[in-house]
């Protein structure tokens, strides 16, 4: 399902993406690795924190609609919930 935040999340995994290109070529041109550890640190937190936006949306959007159901499909929520925690 896609929701209204999936676009800013996927501006933010190409912009990483682009970065992480630009280290590759600092590999590749021999740049030292102090600074090219710290470019991967970057691009590093750039996807983490895109991963927790597109969990913490996910929860927001999905999770609590269905947790509000009763029966199998509140405690289906709440299965793909402690699922999802796992990636916090």
């Amino acid at each position: 399902m896609r929701h209204g935040n999936h676009p800013e999340i996927t501006k933010r995994l190409r912009r990483a993406d682009g970065h992480l290109q630009k280290i590759i070529k600092m590999i590749e041109d021999g740049r030292p690795c102090p600074e090219v550890a710290q470019q991967l640190q970057a691009v590093e937190g750039a996807i983490e924190n895109a991963k927790k936006a597109l969990i913490h949306d996910h929860i927001s959007h999905c999770v609590n609609r269905s947790l509000k159901a009763a029966g199998p499909a509140g405690r289906s929520a709440l299965r793909e919930f402690k699922l999802l925690a796992r990636y916090l």
